[in-house]
């Protein structure tokens, strides 16, 4: 299985109002011999290359990272997104996310990757035209330049089309002139290929491909940060700078295009190393659990201890899933493009098959940016005082983990995006969501008040699942019908609903693998995996009900209030689990293991 689904392609959103087969998502199992080797072989990199360097990286050693960089480059880690007709590899997006979970053991040396591969290249890989793909791929490809991203301006952070960088064009046609400050530009100290968003003329956003060699161009000092130290951040600016006509990228006022969706890929891989540094974290807490003594027995042998353990290695679990799922479906939306139209409308074909999926990447950074958040601050209570120690590399975790909230749309921007972009596909008639919603409202009336008996493995979480699908509807209708064109105001409102989104896409990426690892191989040697998927299904269901509730109390009171609550009960019903006896059992796994385990 390459990561392409089967049948019919899956509609960015749909999860929400939709149910799917766990034959039609991708998961870790499915991993082929290939993409397992291209893991290996980042995995080694990391362990021959950079982890007897990290603190020299640490350090900011420019020289140390750009030859590490082109080792990377050398090996075809810097060209896994690049097609081979450019000097790349031409990946699938599975084996591309596999790369990336497996450098985040690089600390801030995978950022410097990161920030190379993804939003400093794609832009040319997915939009640029073929003289400007056959000019900077195969260099950056190899790592023989480097690139940098650069869109956020001292006054406009997440406003990003409130920029003001001006591009003007010359009178005969041949170049514009660029000026304007870049802030917090990654990679910047030693960058050879910036791509930068300008204004032209003021007002229409577009994207050029700017060189470091341009006169004009220059670099401020390096920002001194919270973490991320080994990773160069600094300010571009650009004065007066004369960018040839042809750097324009794609074509005026599309900048915003390019932008939006090289973001939503930057938001995915995001997540994508999210799940490694959360996997790094499990290891070092578990391994610490064990060798620490107190009391005359280890640390790990305390029940809440074990606790910490377990909800660490099952959040990882389902972060975990929804990344390799969303994985799959980039590979799916992508695998026509270029296909047919020419290469002048690879970048349209591109930017409509990422848009896609726009949602489920915003869903996927919130989710994998707070997860390894928890787990982190988990590690560093874990590990008591020497967490709090920079010779333990937990407490560098700690500070690193920190940006991910804030990096690629702050998670705020992200929770208004989630719902924003469901109603507008609505809207546009490319789901279903009012119909929905309206059948649902007879639906309701019917429901009973009796609680229902699950025998099944797994079936009570799943009749969760689908109510969950249920009060996001019930709730976000009451929104619409409650403030209609001013919804976009009331974003405690939209948070609660995208956290309602986030958690259902979260509680079926979980089901649905533990449902096909058990398809393959029985419940009896699945144990764990059911467990996993029952306690995180039953906890997010936990958290679900009380946004609800908030959410409701916001819009009405009184009899209004009571009713819709005793709506909400019925929706709600449930038998708890045992989640702190599971809890024990996932414990004693990953405790045996020293490291997360599925």
């Amino acid at each position: 299985m390459s990561g392409t689904l089967s049948g019919e392609k899956v509609r960015g959103g749909s999860f929400i109002i939709e149910d799917i087969g766990c034959e039609r998502i991708v998961t870790p199992e499915d991993f082929t011999e290939e993409q397992r080797m291209i893991a290996q072989t980042t995995e080694d990199f990391v362990q021959t290359e950079i982890a007897p360097h990290d603190e020299e990286i640490e350090k900011l050693n420019y020289e140390l990272t750009v030859e590490k960089l082109r080792k990377a480059g050398e090996i075809g880690l810097l060209g896994a997104d690049v097609p081979e007709a450019y000097g790349g590899l031409g990946l699938d997006k599975v084996s591309t996310t596999l790369i990336t979970e497996k450098l985040t053991q690089a600390s801030s040396f995978a950022l410097s990757v990161g920030a190379h591969v993804g939003i400093g290249t794609l832009p040319i890989v997915y939009f640029g035209n073929e003289q400007q793909k056959r000019k900077y791929l195969p260099a950056l490809a190899s790592g023989e330049k480097l690139a940098a991203y650069c869109l956020t301006e001292p006054s406009s952070g997440s406003d990003a089309l409130g920029a003001r960088t001006t591009a003007v064009l010359s009178e005969d046609g041949s170049h514009y002139v660029l000026n304007g400050t870049k802030q917090f530009i990654t990679n910047a100290g030693f960058a050879d290929v910036f791509i930068v968003y300008a204004k032209v003329n003021g007002t229409d956003f577009s994207t050029f491909i700017v060189e470091r060699t341009m006169p004009g161009v220059s670099v401020g000092p390096e920002e001194k940060k919270m973490g991320i130290k080994g990773s160069s951040t600094c300010p571009l600016i650009l004065e007066d700078v004369r960018v040839p006509a042809e750097n324009l990228l794609w074509e005026v006022g599309k900048g915003h295009l390019i932008a939006f969706n090289i973001l939503n890929i930057g938001r995915f891989k995001l997540a994508a190393g999210a799940v490694g540094a959360s996997k790094d974290a499990i290891e070092l807490a578990a391994r610490y659990a064990n060798e620490r003594v107190q009391f005359g027995r280890p640390i790990s042998s305390f029940p809440l201890i074990g606790k910490k353990l377990a909800e660490m290695n099952v959040r990882t679990f389902a972060l975990e899933s929804m990344v390799y799922r969303t994985a799959g479906l980039f590979d799916e939306g992508l695998a026509d493009v270029g296909q047919g139209g020419g290469a002048d409308n690879a970048g349209l074909q591109a930017a409509k098959a990422i848009a896609e999926y726009q949602l489920e990447c915003s869903i996927n950074k919130v989710f994998g940016s707070e997860t390894l958040d928890f787990v982190v601050d988990e590690g560093v209570q874990i590990h008591g005082g020497y967490g709090f120690i920079q010779e333990y590399k937990i407490e560098r975790m700690y500070r690193d983990s920190r940006i991910n909230r804030i990096f690629e749309g702050t998670n705020e921007i992200n929770r208004m995006l989630i719902p924003g972009t469901l109603v507008k596909r609505a809207l546009k008639g490319e789901l279903p969501l009012m119909q929905k919603a309206m059948g649902l409202q007879a639906e309701l009336m019917e429901l009973q008040s009796a609680g229902q008996w699950f025998e099944g493995v797994l079936e009570q979480e799943a009749h969760m699942l689908n109510m969950t699908k249920k009060i996001f509807l019930f709730v976000g209708a009451q929104a619409v019908q409650k403030y209609q064109t001013k919804l976009e105001q009331e974003q405690e409102v939209l948070s609660h609903l995208a956290d309602i989104m986030i958690s259902a896409f979260a509680m079926e990426s979980a089901l649905l693998r533990a449902r096909k690892r058990i398809a393959k191989n029985g419940e009896d040697k699945e144990r764990h995996a059911i467990a996993m998927a029952t306690v995180f299904v039953h906890e997010e269901f936990g958290r679900i009900e009380a946004w609800a509730k908030e959410a409701l109390a916001a819009m009405e009171s009184g009899d209004t209030l009571r009713t819709q609550l005793s709506v909400l009960k019925k929706l709600t019903r449930r038998t708890q689990a045992n989640v702190l006896g599971l809890k024990r059992e996932i414990a004693a796994r990953v405790i045996e293991a020293e490291r997360y385990v599925v």
